[in-house]
């Protein structure tokens, strides 16, 4: 029974120690608190050093280059552009007989 009256009583004291609903700190994202490293740039800003770029466009380019290689390499490989041959015979003004 003492047990459970001390347990009680700390978790009263503890319940009174924590702070309040009212009382909350201002919370930022982990990447804006605190600037380790050198400062990311969007990419039009320094295009000649990827290492200096924001990660987001790093990651727009770098899906954009497999595109064009995979694409460039399905084209290749596919035979690239079929042209279609024209049967038909053309018709010209010279064979038709002209009426007067």
């Amino acid at each position: 029974m003492a047990m459970a009256t001390t347990a009680r009583s700390a978790a009263r004291l503890l319940r009174m120690k924590a702070p309040s609903s009212v009382q909350r700190s201002s919370r930022t994202f982990a990447s804006d608190a605190h600037e380790h490293g050198p400062k990311r740039v969007p990419l039009w800003e320094d295009p000649m050093h990827p290492g200096r770029w924001k990660e987001e466009h790093f990651v727009f380019v770098s899906l954009a280059g497999w595109g064009v290689l995979i694409y460039g390499g399905y084209k290749l490989f596919a035979g690239g552009s079929k042209e279609k041959n024209d049967t038909a015979p053309a018709k010209s003004s010279a064979s038709t007989p002209a009426h007067h």
